[in-house]
């Protein structure tokens, strides 16, 4: 099946960061979670896809389609919100729904007053009235409101306290039972993620770690904590990445069942996606 989002080989240079042939793919009807530390490239990847810079290398094709190729179009179909508002702060929600309805073909008015409703956000206020949050909420109502078929969210819901932000979630998911609709989440809350996303991809330094399925993360992949004489002892083709703290070694290893089975006199424990991001950060790899 054709991915709803291609991404093969993405870079771009700055004098004192590069972000080096970041590759992943979007299938449809899925939620991928791009995570990585701050400043390893993650909103330069999506201003990259967007056209928003200029790529010095890759392709970026959506629904088997570079952007340039058909962009009205292309656009028409994609949601986005970002980190931070795009909207003019003397606006109301009323008059960004007129100026949205003129932008957008599919534009959708009841859906976009059901979304006001729903997110508590009064229809007459200016936008500077509004807390973070609510900002955060209003583009989310905005980004759903055209109908597309792929949302991309760069922290959208980073400003949301907890209650609201497993409403946007919930949202979310709901997006994404058409299963022609994809979602590209950026977040540092890796329980949003561990929450809502089918695929996890990870970005350290400009490069892409990994992009792997979500459960195979979750249920998969272990740490082990261990003393050196037994951190001696594993086998270095099984480490992922690994950590010192005082007297014990934290290893990432990709089959912890493996490892409880082989390494039984060492504790084996479950690994987060905040875990598994800690030790490459933070940890060394075998060279």
């Amino acid at each position: 099946m054709e991915p709803i989002l291609q991404v093969e080989n993405l870079t771009k240079q700055y004098p004192d960061f590069k972000l080096d042939h970041v590759s992943f793919s979007i299938p449809k009807g899925a939620i991928m979670g791009l995570i990585g530390e701050n400043g390893a490239g993650k909103s330069t990847t999506i201003n990259a896809i967007l056209d928003l810079i200029k790529k010095d290398e890759g392709v970026v094709k959506f629904w088997g389609q570079e952007l340039s190729s058909d962009p009205r179009n292309i656009k028409e179909n994609i949601g986005v919100v970002f980190d931070g508002v795009n909207f003019y702060e003397t606006l109301t929600p009323a008059k960004i729904g007129r100026i949205s309805a003129a932008a957008y073909k599919q534009w959708d008015e009841t859906a976009y007053d059901n979304y006001l409703k729903k997110l508590q956000l009064p229809p007459r206020k200016e936008i500077k009235t509004f807390s973070r949050g609510m900002k955060m909420k209003l583009s989310i109502a905005v980004a759903l409101s055209h109908k597309p078929k792929l949302l991309i969210l760069d922290e959208a819901t980073g400003g949301l306290d907890p209650v609201m932000r497993d409403d946007m979630l919930d949202l979310f998911l709901d997006f994404v039972q058409d299963e022609n609709h994809s979602i590209l989440m950026s977040s540092h809350i890796s329980t949003d993620l561990e929450k809502v996303a089918d695929y996890i991809t990870f970005i350290h330094k400009g490069k892409t770690l990994f992009c792997k399925e979500k459960d195979e993360l979750r249920y998969q992949y272990g740490i082990i904590r261990c003393k050196t004489d037994q951190f001696e002892a594993i086998d270095q083709s099984e480490i992922l990445a690994y950590r010192k703290r005082d007297y014990q070694w934290d290893v990432l290893v990709a089959d912890k069942e493996k490892a409880r089975r082989k390494y039984k006199t060492a504790a084996v424990d479950n690994a987060s996606i905040d875990d598994i991001l800690l030790l490459y950060v933070k940890g060394d790899q075998v060279k």
